[in-house]
């Protein structure tokens, strides 16, 4: 009976090893899997992020590849908001498990140089803590009559959070009407921490409503829409993966 006993420990401990082997395979795997998936994804796009990269290395030499501001696109309902290459797309991937909420357009100036202007006439919303971003609601979406949007600009300050947010929308405004071309700040490289900054531009998205008259936590890419036709360019990151979309 003891020896038995023995067999029957012997045996369970076997399984536990087989099982733990196992379960370190699967998850293996899915790291594997997921690191595959994000590798896939950013070089998915090999000829926007090569022009990229040449961009930054010498703007000037490649002004065809930039957009203006101001420019309205084939009849497109917003105008372009600023200068810049449009250098990363609304769905694009920087990490795993994450998706771009917006676009970000970088101008190939200084720090505070290069305007950024609104998109579309609504009303302007700085909340008090914000030194980098205004938010601006749009009552009737030019693309869905009826429906509640927000447009939300944001890296208008440098690194230390020293603000180039125009000086008529001092932080806590709200619901100050602006017209499209307004004058709201200039691209900064912002991005709450000193030690990490992002690199002179400007990032802009659209943001659902809540329902309420509210809009959502822009972080959160589900609660964004895509940008393509409100400018009538490629902003898709999902379908572009090799274009560098241009409004001129």
């Amino acid at each position: 009976m003891e020896r038995t006993l023995v067999n029957d420990r012997h045996s369970g401990g076997l399984m536990i090893k087989k099982l733990f082997i196992i379960g370190l395979i699967i998850l293996t795997l899915s790291f594997l899997g997921m690191v595959a998936f994000f590798l896939w994804r950013q070089l998915g796009n090999p000829g926007r992020l090569l022009r990229f990269r040449e961009y930054m290395k010498n703007p000037a030499a490649r002004a065809e590849w930039t957009s203006k501001a101001g420019a309205q696109c084939a009849g497109a309902p917003f105008i372009f908001p600023t200068d810049g290459l449009i250098g990363f797309l609304w769905g694009d991937s920087f990490r795993i498990g994450h998706q771009h909420q917006g676009i970000d357009v970088f101008g190939g100036s200084t720090n505070g140089k290069t305007p950024v202007m609104a998109a579309y006439d609504g009303y302007l919303t700085r909340q008090a803590d914000w030194k980098s971003s205004v938010i601006i609601r749009i009552p009737d979406d030019p693309l869905q009559p009826g429906r509640q949007i927000w447009t939300y600009y944001t890296h208008m300050a440098d690194e230390e959070g020293n603000s180039f947010i125009s000086e008529a929308f001092p932080p806590g405004s709200r619901e100050v009407f602006v017209k499209a071309g307004t004058l709201l700040g200039y691209q900064g490289d912002y991005s709450g921490d000193p030690n990490n900054p992002v690199g002179i531009h400007l990032h802009f998205s659209i943001v659902k409503d809540d329902g309420s008259g509210h809009y959502l936590n822009e972080l959160e890419f589900l609660n964004t829409y895509d940008p393509s036709p409100y400018f009538n360019l490629a902003l898709n990151g999902k379908s572009n993966k090799d274009i560098v979309p241009v409004c001129q």
